[in-house]
């Protein structure tokens, strides 16, 4: 019995098959490319579409590999000449001259460790710098004013890292802003708004992108650690929306960069998230006393009756849980530092997410809270 072969001779736009025994035999990718010409098959398209939108390659090892990806041909490069990451780490923090990120410096100096801070003001970098320097040696601590707002700012931010200490091991992005406002969205100024944003959103993207480029051409690579905050868990965050907007966004961010470093096979560079939890910051603390709050505290009763009451509820709940779950910035820092410094020790090269607040540790002290009067009163009188 005559049958009909699959040849290389046949037309460009079209596909014999023999019989429909043959044609039930295919797979079902198989049966689907019958119906195209060679020229669309379906893995030809994939393979096109790869070029346009490298993200469709689902395996590394079938990802489209091209000369102008800048990106790729500086990692490769990077990592044929990398050198073990040990301590001492370099470090670099953004937002370093009090607060959380003051303590981590003070951390990683402990561990003996090198540290660049920063800040928008110089008078608190050169405060902090003279201080930390009186405890620790001068040779170990450096600072220098950036605005991470100012994409050039950031670039100088590195220059001067590099100039003093060669390369940064880790960076980590903490500055941060609320605008010291706490309000609802729509009583909100647009200098406070866009002070919010600027700040958390759009500076901590010059950030991330100036440490990547850095730590891509470095041999030993780089771990960048992005902080999160109040909203980032996708939690309303009223009175400060637009914050909690925003480190909603860090999560976004982290993920995506994440994903386009695995994309481009980048593996001595790793994006990482950072959760403090409720810190004792002037940024959380002023939340609890609010003018806005005071006025409405004072409001006469009898005019407002219930709106007193409900602001009253409010603020209780704010300093019941900043006296419950909160923590002073030093004792964040203890636990954070030497979780950070193990991930290059270990030579991990997988993201993190660490967190010094979890749940189970947040309900815990809550219950002994509601059942032992634990914590009561402890930083704000709730009374």
């Amino acid at each position: 019995m005559a049958t009909t072969t699959l040849t290389s001779r046949r037309p460009p736009n079209s596909l014999l098959v023999s019989s429909e025994t043959q044609k039930s035999s295919l797979s079902p990718l198989s049966r689907i490319t019958l119906f195209f010409p060679k020229s669309c098959q379906l893995s030809s398209l994939v393979a096109v579409a790869s070029r346009q939108e490298p993200w469709l390659s689902l395996k590394p090892e079938t990802r489209i590999r091209t000369r102008s990806d800048p990106l790729r041909v500086i990692a490769e490069a990077s990592s044929a000449s990398a050198e073990p990451v040990v301590p001492p780490y370099n470090v670099l923090i953004t937002g370093s001259t009090k607060g959380i990120g003051y303590a981590l410096a003070k951390e990683f100096l402990k561990a003996g460790d090198n540290v660049v801070i920063c800040s928008r003001s110089a008078e608190r970098v050169e405060a902090a710098v003279q201080t930390l320097r009186g405890e620790f040696g001068e040779p170990r601590v450096w600072g220098t004013k950036c605005d991470i707002r100012e994409a050039q700012d950031v670039k100088n931010l590195v220059a001067f890292a590099q100039q003093n200490l060669k390369y940064i091991d880790i960076w980590i992005n903490n500055a941060g802003s609320n605008a010291y406002s706490f309000k609802p969205l729509a009583e909100a100024s647009d200098e406070d708004l866009i002070e919010v944003v600027t700040t958390n959103t759009i500076g901590l993207m010059i950030c991330c992108r100036e440490a990547i480029n850095m730590m891509l051409k470095q041999p030993r690579g780089g771990h960048i650690f992005n902080i999160d905050g109040a909203g980032s868990d996708g939690r309303p965050t009223p009175r400060f929306a637009a914050y909690g907007a925003t480190k909603r966004s860090v999560v976004h961010l982290t993920k995506s960069l994440q994903a386009e470093l695995q994309m481009q096979d980048v593996k001595n560079v790793v994006v990482h998230n950072l959760s403090p939890g409720m810190v004792t910051t002037d940024l959380l603390m002023t939340g609890a006393t609010t003018k806005q709050v005071k006025h409405a505290l004072h409001t006469p009763l009898s005019v407002f009756r219930f709106l007193y009451d409900l602001v009253k509820l409010l603020v209780m709940q704010a300093k019941f849980f900043i006296n419950v779950l909160a923590e002073k910035p030093e004792t964040v820092a203890e636990f954070l530092v030497p979780n950070i410094r193990s991930i290059p020790t270990s030579g991990a090269r997988k993201p993190t997410y660490i967190r010094f607040l979890t749940g189970l540790k947040a309900y815990s002290q809550i219950f002994s809270r509601l059942a032992f009067g634990a914590r009561r009163n402890r930083y704000i009188l709730e009374d």
